[in-house]
């Protein structure tokens, strides 16, 4: 895509994964706002701070649109990143609601972790849930009263989606639990996932989805009765006594303001609106060529009897190693040809390392950036070390 002309032809970026390139119109919206209205956001009343409010308005905006929600039942925060996200919720949901935690095997370390450290400080049972190898839950195993759940609905390693999303959520609320979904590896190529979704929260990093180093939260305006707000500082606050405050929360027009102590990353919200605008505007044919440049990379590393792929399906990520071969050393001499790829566990310890004893595997994860040549390219390194 002509969107990318940074990109050399000899570059072939295969980390989309940790975080996506950018393309130039959202480049473009960051440069704009530090050389035509760097300001604090909702601080201010001179003009440049009035263009900053209406533009970061815009994104939380954009955000609902794109998700399909409605601001009445949703707000959206803004913060670092996922993982930063998951904890700020977790650490502030009050204990008398919660009666075990939960979280899925093939977590990445975000939910894995934090869920670990929610049960150990509020003395709660944990219980890890086995994912189906389609990254569906068998819905028949598992009580959900008064839990609170922490999946993905789509892996960071092999892509496995959460297929029976809407099903999940539904059991999970009728036995009066909360689920927390990290979406961070959908939002990029599979926001359909999500789309009028009645989770209690989503969280997803921005930089996985073509915009600068961002976090986003997702929240239902009927869960801040189970928060207790915890994590406080400016921009927060209407009003400060000696021994008092006011949260600027309590008022319906700024509820976002629940999750968002400090300064805020303005610059990089408003690239997020226009990382949203070209996501939605993208092409046709720029979908087609993402999906079947996956369908080629995993057919040829199926193929190979040398590789073992974690794939069951096709998917811009993809995970494998090949036997008798070190996956770090498999990185450094694709880095010889100009391929970026990640090696590894991918923050996901627990399922690849302990659960399933794989050894570290290396990790392609395709993006709307990638082009015919950079799989052929990566396809024909691969057959020379295969031999």
């Amino acid at each position: 895509m002509n969107d990318f002309p940074y990109l050399s032809k000899e570059a072939i970026y295969l980390d989309s994964a940790c975080q996506s390139l950018r393309p130039q119109p959202v480049i473009d919206a960051l440069n704009n706002y530090y050389t035509n209205h760097n300001s604090c956001g909702e601080r201010v009343k001179y003009q440049w701070g009035r263009v900053t409010d209406e533009k970061v308005e815009a994104t939380r905006d954009k955000v609902l649109k794109f998700m399909k929600l409605k601001s009445k039942d949703y707000f959206v925060s803004f913060t670092l990143n996922t993982t930063y996200g998951v904890n700020l919720i977790l650490s502030q949901i009050r204990p008398e609601f919660v009666a075990k935690v939960m979280t899925s095997d093939i977590e990445h370390n975000s939910p894995f972790l934090s869920t670990i450290t929610y049960a150990r400080k509020n003395h709660v049972r944990r219980e890890v849930i086995d994912r189906e190898p389609d990254g569906s839950i068998d819905l028949d195993q598992y009580d959900f009263t008064n839990a609170l759940v922490v999946v993905n609905c789509a892996g960071n390693f092999d892509g496995r989606q959460l297929k029976n999303i809407e099903e999940v959520i539904t059991k999970i609320h009728k036995q009066n639990g909360i689920i927390v979904v990290d979406a961070a590896q959908a939002m990029a190529h599979t926001p359909e996932l999500l789309y009028k979704t009645s989770a209690d929260a989503i969280c997803f990093s921005a930089h996985k989805a073509y915009a600068p180093s961002l976090g986003v939260m997702v929240v239902r305006r009927d869960m801040l009765k189970k928060i207790d707000t915890t994590f406080i500082g400016g921009g927060m606050v209407d009003d400060a006594d000696l021994n008092s405050y006011k949260l600027s929360a309590d008022s319906p027009n700024h509820t976002y303001t629940k999750f968002e102590s400090g300064l805020q990353a303005w610059g990089e919200i408003v690239a997020f609106g226009a990382a949203i605008d070209w996501l939605e505007n993208l092409p046709k044919s720029a979908h087609q060529n993402l999906s079947q440049l996956s369908q080629q990379l995993f057919d040829f590393l199926e193929s190979q009897p040398k590789v073992h792929l974690t794939n069951q399906i096709p998917s811009p990520t993809m995970a494998f190693y090949i036997k008798n071969l070190d996956s770090h050393l498999v990185g450094e001499a694709l880095s010889d040809e100009n391929i970026m790829a990640r090696t590894g566990y991918f923050c996901a310890h627990y399922y690849l390392d302990h659960k399933m004893h794989y050894p570290p595997l290396i990790r392609f994860s395709l993006g709307y950036h990638t082009r015919p040549s950079d799989i052929a390219t990566t396809i024909a390194t691969l057959e020379k070390l295969l031999a």
